[in-house]
């Protein structure tokens, strides 16, 4: 079966076409948002095939994977067929609600023939889905391996484009954990960070790293720090767990339930956090044992085999 789904969010995205489909991903000549086509920074298969808005007025195509409110209407004129009517459709929602925390109606909440998947269970519950049929699918990580090893006594931090989003991210809250520990700050857009926060190179450095050197140059600071406010649940908190890594986390969203104790030190208090972190920078090992419980955590909960499973039962039950 072809399945059509646009490259919006290339780390989810890279773990769903492992399925056993041939993903059919749009291509512009600007490979521009609507048409980004093949990842060029993560490996995927050759079951993911780069097709032309012509082209995909002439596939074959047996379920619609929509991840943008406009992707309604560009599949429509792109293929020439309304998802959900001529074509099974379902809709993946990444995000929380973002203009309020529970009263923010989805897109989607009129229709009741595209099936509304959330990617956490506190996005399903926050966002009003109207009539619209909901079901949680949970994120799935290729496991990178243990790589941990916490030689540099900094902490990572991921978020892309740190300065635009703000308070959003926890952007603010970056220059008080770092007058208790260094940070690294990987991600798009954060080289100007330490300017903007006016914070010494020595206390922040921002790191737009490619992809393949990204894992390795994070599992080398001692903590994952996530400072994040409001945001879906961060694909970069599981994958800094998979890594072997402690995490340190504000506990907001769907953070609590993927960082069990254990694994980390998960609190809205800044004094709690802060101790955490002295505590990871004093005592190695503890860090590493802390990083292991991460690690199991996360394979238990997040691994790529129990996404492909849900996702396989989800598409029988759409395309029947």
């Amino acid at each position: 079966m072809n399945v059509l789904v646009w490259h919006v969010h290339g780390s989810w995205l890279t773990s769903f076409v492992q399925g056993a489909y041939t993903f059919l991903v749009p291509v512009t000549p600007d490979r521009g948002p609507d048409g980004l086509g093949r990842a060029r920074t993560w490996h995927w298969p050759p079951t993911v095939r780069e097709l032309s808005p012509t082209e995909l007025r002439e596939a074959d195509i047996g379920l619609m994977v929509l991840q943008r409110p406009h992707e309604l209407d560009l599949a429509r004129r792109w293929t020439g067929r309304r998802p959900g009517i001529d074509v099974p459709a379902v809709y993946v929602e990444h995000n929380s609600p973002h203009r309020t925390p529970a009263d923010t109606r989805h897109p989607l909440a009129d229709r009741s023939d595209i099936t509304l998947v959330h990617v956490t269970h506190f996005n399903r519950l926050m966002w009003d889905n109207g009539r619209a049929p909901t079901t949680v699918v949970e994120h799935g990580i290729i496991d990178p391996g243990h790589l941990w090893t916490g030689e540099e006594p900094r902490a990572a931090v991921v978020v892309n484009d740190p300065v635009r989003r703000g308070r959003t991210t926890g952007t603010d809250l970056l220059p008080e954990f770092a007058r208790t520990v260094p940070l690294d700050v990987f991600g798009m857009r954060t080289e100007a960070l330490a300017d903007h926060l006016a914070l010494p190179p020595d206390r922040l450095r921002g790191r737009d790293l490619p992809q393949g050197r990204l894992h390795p140059a994070m599992a080398r600071c001692r903590l994952y720090l996530h400072p994040v406010r409001w945001t879906s649940l961060g694909l970069s908190l599981l994958e800094a767990m998979f890594l072997g890594m402690p995490v340190v986390a504000l506990d907001t969203t769907a953070v609590r339930e993927a960082v069990p104790a254990g694994a980390g030190v998960v609190s809205n208090r800044l004094d709690v956090l802060r101790d955490a972190i002295r505590g990871f920078l004093a005592d190695p090992v503890a860090a590493r044992l802390t990083g292991e419980a991460a690690r199991a955590a996360a394979q238990a909960r997040y691994g790529e085999r129990r996404f492909r499973d849900d996702w396989e039962r989800l598409i029988k039950e759409v395309t029947r």
